[in-house]
């Protein structure tokens, strides 16, 4: 059995703990909450197999969703976020790097580490606000819980990263 297996379940419970009894009782302006456990799906190794990168992914979302009474949302997101990850990372990275390249600030430089991360995490809120309100008829609350909630995350993951970089 490979190590890699408990580095990746520890760092599993530490976001469903973080994300469950900490991060889900705060909502900035009634609209922003951290969803930190996306960190997860963005920092997987390039050479990750994709199958464990998605199931990895819902079996995070499903746990989510069982403590945080979203019926699916987490799992759906996720797993999307997982499913493009590997093909989205490429993109950040120069062609002759190592297969088991794990993106970071130290890895693919400040900048562009922080657009992926940008991207990533809009699209899971994107994806996660919309399943939630399932219609666009209160679409400023959407529009704030989106940004809002992009902004909380990217900067809670920035910051992550940058004190694992010291």
């Amino acid at each position: 059995m490979s190590i890699d297996i408990f580095k990746q379940a520890g760092f599993f419970i530490i976001l469903c703990i973080a994300q469950v009894l900490v991060l889900n009782h705060i909502h900035l302006f009634d609209c922003a909450t951290p969803l930190l456990y996306v960190y997860m799906a963005i920092v997987f190794p390039l050479n990750y197999p994709k199958w464990a990168i998605l199931l990895w992914c819902f079996a995070l979302g499903l746990t989510i969703d069982t403590f945080s009474n979203t019926p699916g949302m987490a799992a759906a997101s996720l797993t999307l976020v997982g499913m493009v990850q590997s093909y989205y990372a490429r993109l950040f990275v120069p062609r002759d790097s190592p297969d088991d390249l794990r993106l970071s600030f130290k890895t693919i430089g400040n900048t562009k580490f922080a657009f992926y991360t940008v991207t990533l995490v809009l699209l899971h809120c994107l994806l996660f606000f919309t399943i939630e309100a399932f219609n666009f008829f209160n679409w400023t609350q959407w529009i704030g819980s989106v940004v809002g909630s992009t902004l909380l995350t990217t900067l809670l993951i920035l910051t992550i990263e940058s004190v694992r970089r010291k």
